[in-house]
């Protein structure tokens, strides 16, 4: 593994990433949802169908792991002090979507069946 440049490491601490709590995944599904006509093809909805995937991971597993760190307390040892309370969240975040697109064909998917049948009727 090579070590990060300090341009590319000012770049990360710079960008925040999504939390599923900003709101920002809501957003663009409703944003998408709103866009998209009854009658679209399936091409035209994978966009739809990623950000309806995006959401549930985010909202399902952020806040999963959000209480789990709340309910955990530091460890007696191999703590990584202030280094890993400042990049936990960024952690975490990369955990959430490998979660989500792991099991984005058992969570995901019949939830946004359910969306499309709602949405059309």
């Amino acid at each position: 593994m090579s070590p990060l440049s300090s341009s590319r490491l000012s770049s990360l601490q710079a960008t925040p990433l999504p939390m599923p709590h900003s709101g920002e995944a809501r957003a663009n599904l409703d944003a998408l949802s709103k866009s998209k006509t009854i009658g679209s093809d399936t091409k035209e909805e994978e966009p739809l169908k990623e950000a309806f995937g995006d959401f549930v991971g985010q909202t399902l597993f952020g806040s999963m792991l959000s209480t789990m760190r709340e309910s955990v307390g530091k460890p007696a040892y191999f703590h990584g002090g202030r280094t890993e309370e400042v990049f936990q969240q960024q952690m975490d975040q990369h955990l959430v979507e490998a979660m989500s697109e792991a099991s984005s064909e058992t969570i995901a998917e019949p939830m946004y069946q359910l969306f499309q049948m709602q949405r059309r009727a």
